[in-house]
């Protein structure tokens, strides 16, 4: 019977996925065979120097940086990524969590995190849109990762306006001052994984950075679900 009002349902309310707009058969959960296999992995997460890595150098200091999956308009993982931040699609984010924690588990520079730490949006943000997406896909990590979640230490202290179209100069005013640490004890001496959907300039990760970086004797490593092909 269960069966059934499934099947029903799924014909008034068919899912798509939100990768390519392609109907889910019964076997394919979130998002298609076909997405699964071409959206584009980057392999960062086992390189020391990847072009990501280097895009910090000299701004601030990062023990590791990675994103899973290379950024394009109006391709796959845009239209992923859109879903989860316009479009309400938790699972989305709890997939790409998942893919993320998948690739970064098996290197060795993202060894023993002790908190996962996910870039803060203002609780102004958070109530347009209902969750804060960098947290959902900390949630989907935790699905893989054994560390523990920190969502109120690390905080979004200012609310500032959209990132998009920005230049690199313009996004790093909009951020460079938003964010605070409430208890620097609390992550001193620890390696802490900072958590976003997508790194274009890396402004607001460098920014988040520099507020951790007054925890004594922490290690700061970064993961994104995408970023741009460098």
């Amino acid at each position: 019977m269960i069966n059934f009002f499934t099947d029903l349902l799924a014909i008034f309310y068919p899912e798509v996925c939100p990768a390519c707009g392609t109907l889910l058969s019964k076997d394919e959960k979130t998002i298609c065979l076909s997405c699964r296999f071409l959206m584009p992995k980057t392999g960062y997460e086992t390189v020391t120097d990847n072009p990501m890595a280097r895009m910090f150098w000299g701004r601030t200091h990062l023990h590791a940086v990675s994103a899973c999956y290379f950024f394009a308009k109006k391709g796959r993982v845009q239209h992923l990524i859109h879903d989860l931040k316009y479009k309400s699609n938790r699972d989305a984010g709890l997939f790409l969590g998942k893919e993320m924690a998948e690739e970064i588990k098996r290197s060795a520079l993202y060894s023993e995190i002790d908190f996962i730490v996910p870039v803060p949006l203002h609780p102004k943000k958070i109530r347009i849109r209902g969750y804060n997406q960098s947290e959902i896909l900390a949630l989907g990590m935790r699905e893989i990762l054994p560390a523990p979640l920190s969502t109120d230490n690390l905080v979004r202290a200012i609310a500032t306006d959209t990132q998009t179209k920005k230049s690199r100069e313009a996004r790093w005013r909009n951020v460079k001052d938003i964010f605070m640490m409430k208890n620097p004890e609390q992550f001193a001496n620890k390696h802490i994984l900072l958590i976003d959907d997508v790194i274009t300039t890396g402004s607001t990760i460098e920014a988040c950075a520099n507020v951790l970086a007054a925890a004594p004797g922490i290690k700061i490593s970064v993961a994104a679900a995408a970023c741009a092909p460098g």
